[in-house]
């Protein structure tokens, strides 16, 4: 069996971080990308012009299609996406000076250059589209992905992400299950596992204790059933060759989704509503088509 050992440079850290992967696919000399339309450059999204409460949510059928401008990226078209408490608030502007830091380091654009802004860091769906040095994935893939924040989002027909960000979905589930697992997943996998440094050598017998654990990240965690011994922050990591690890665990029966309710692509303003409201009992999805 082939081997790609995959380099991913983290944006926040100093140092390279390497994880092999096990599969190299053949891609086709050509690249190929189907979409809605042969001619069409736009896409239906939900996007936002400012930060603000419910109402800045906009529909648009006009959203610039997403293009690939690094060899490592990859084109997603949007199956089904789902709503996280970071959109509720991204929406109303959290984090919004560092993120815009992120995308422009130097301060070359200017203020408010991020709209429109489309939220939504899960998905699940179909490789359209390769960059010429992504070997792991070829057009028809069926993937999912959780979207750093600083990125454009996937409450939209296509969304872009780096190879190193995606993964290939369970098989054993649908889109709609798929897109509920993916930013949760990372989030509490970061916390377990990378700063909590558990694995299933090393926690035998230990209690657990998880707060919020009905909410996503918790019923995430929960199945884990590892614990953390001091209160140290984590946070949301993208990472490609983790949800490899997880796809895993959910296809053999370890892992399973808990979604509380899912919504239409139309009734994306509905969704934030319910997902600010609190009181989750599982994760809000939204079926794109």
């Amino acid at each position: 069996m082939e081997f790609l050992k995959t380099c991913v440079l983290r944006r926040n850290a100093c140092t390279a971080v390497c994880f092999w992967r096990s599969k190299v696919v053949q891609k086709p000399s050509v690249r190929r990308i189907s979409t809605t339309s042969p001619r069409s450059t736009v896409m239906p999204a939900w996007v936002i012009d400012k930060y603000g409460k419910n109402e800045v949510l906009r529909f648009t059928q006009n959203m610039m299609m997403p293009i690939i401008h690094y060899p490592n990226e990859v084109i997603v078209k949007v199956h089904a996406a789902s709503v996280n408490p970071i959109d509720v608030n991204m929406r109303s502007g959290y984090g919004a000076t560092a993120l815009n830091m992120k995308r422009d380091p130097l301060h070359v654009k200017i203020k408010g250059e991020e709209f429109p802004l489309t939220l939504g860091r899960d998905v699940s769906g179909v490789v359209m589209e390769c960059g010429l040095d992504v070997k792991y994935f070829k057009p028809g893939d069926e993937v999912w992905a959780a979207v750093p924040p600083w990125k454009q989002g996937t409450l939209s027909e296509f969304v872009v992400v780096s190879g190193n960000e995606v993964s290939h979905k369970p098989k054993s589930l649908t889109h709609t299950q798929a897109a509920s697992l993916p930013y949760v997943a990372l989030t509490a996998w970061s916390a377990i596992n990378k700063v909590g440094g558990l694995n299933d050598k090393n926690c035998t017998g230990k209690r657990v204790l998880i707060l919020g654990a009905s909410g996503g990240v918790g019923t995430f965690a929960i199945q884990h059933f590892w614990k953390g011994v001091h209160y140290r922050w984590a946070f949301f990591m993208a990472s490609g060759p983790c949800l490899d690890d997880i796809a895993e665990l959910v296809d053999a029966g370890k892992i399973r989704p808990v979604i509380e309710q899912t919504f239409p692509f139309s009734k994306v303003p509905e969704a934030f509503l319910k997902v600010e409201r609190g009181h989750a009992r599982g994760k809000t999805v939204i079926n794109v088509v």
